[in-house]
């Protein structure tokens, strides 16, 4: 095993997803194992999946697990499209043991992906504000200025036109209602509206599951900030997760 090498591995509201990462390159270098996430998404039953995930790849390295919450000093704090008995919970702890008391480094998912594409992808040498969302089953937020990250932004829970931002714009919000790709490149743009005139970006890069096919709803977006699709699509929370997992550090 290569010494750059990590294992990431991201928890989402539908799959938890992991690879092994060359960590100098944000390649991956195995074949990328998901498993659904349980429901209910309890610590525990979350802790055996990912277990499940480290141990097809076989590996007993460093791991770097995202988690779509809070994650303050290795506790989750908030439960967003996991189980609500999240919060509270020492995530460290729950996956060091259920791993064997491998290293492990916990961070919030978004903020994962946004530290993946600044090094490795879209946001790479960029200066300035740098706002990453990942659209999936919600909406997720990392906030950099000049490349340094403001952790745990959550700015998919900003209330656009009364309601939670992620329950109308989020991909998993278009799947519900069938909304043709005009109708919800509408309410996504009204989103990012409302999320310029708080934070005043310079540039957002748009990731998650929708980042696959950008040629659907890319040029229906109205915004002033330029926008790009990450470059590293659905792969950008794991490439983070390792990361964290390489350097020994979590947000």
């Amino acid at each position: 095993m290569n010494d750059a090498w990590r294992l990431g591995v991201d928890v989402g509201g539908t799959g938890v997803k992991g690879n092994i990462v060359d960590t100098t390159t944000g390649a991956t270098v195995a074949e990328r194992v998901r498993i659904e996430t349980p429901h209910p998404a309890t610590p525990e039953a979350v802790a055996d999946t990912v277990a499940a995930v480290v141990e097809a790849h076989e590996w007993t390295g460093p791991v770097g697990i995202t988690l779509p919450s809070v994650v303050k000093d290795g506790i989750a704090h908030t439960a967003a499209n996991i189980d609500p008995s999240w919060p509270g919970t020492d995530a460290l702890t729950l996956f060091g043991e259920r791993l064997g008391r491998v290293p492990v480094h916990v961070l919030n998912d978004a903020d994962a992906a946004g530290l993946a594409e600044m090094r490795f992808g879209a946001g790479r040498d960029r200066r300035g504000v740098v706002c990453m969302l990942t659209i999936g089953t919600g909406i997720g937020s990392a906030v950099f200025d000049d490349g340094v990250l403001l952790p745990s932004t959550e700015f998919g829970h900003l209330q656009v036109d009364g309601h939670d931002a992620e329950t109308r714009a989020s991909a998993s919000a278009r799947e519900r209602e069938d909304l043709s790709w005009g109708k919800w490149a509408k309410r996504f743009s009204r989103y990012l509206q409302v999320l310029e005139d708080l934070i005043w970006p310079d540039l957002f890069v748009l990731g998650g599951g929708v980042s696959k096919k950008p040629d659907k709803w890319l040029p229906l977006l109205e915004a002033r900030t330029p926008i790009v699709t990450a470059q590293l699509q659905n792969q950008a929370g794991i490439v983070g997760a390792a990361m964290a997992a390489a350097e020994g550090t979590s947000p």
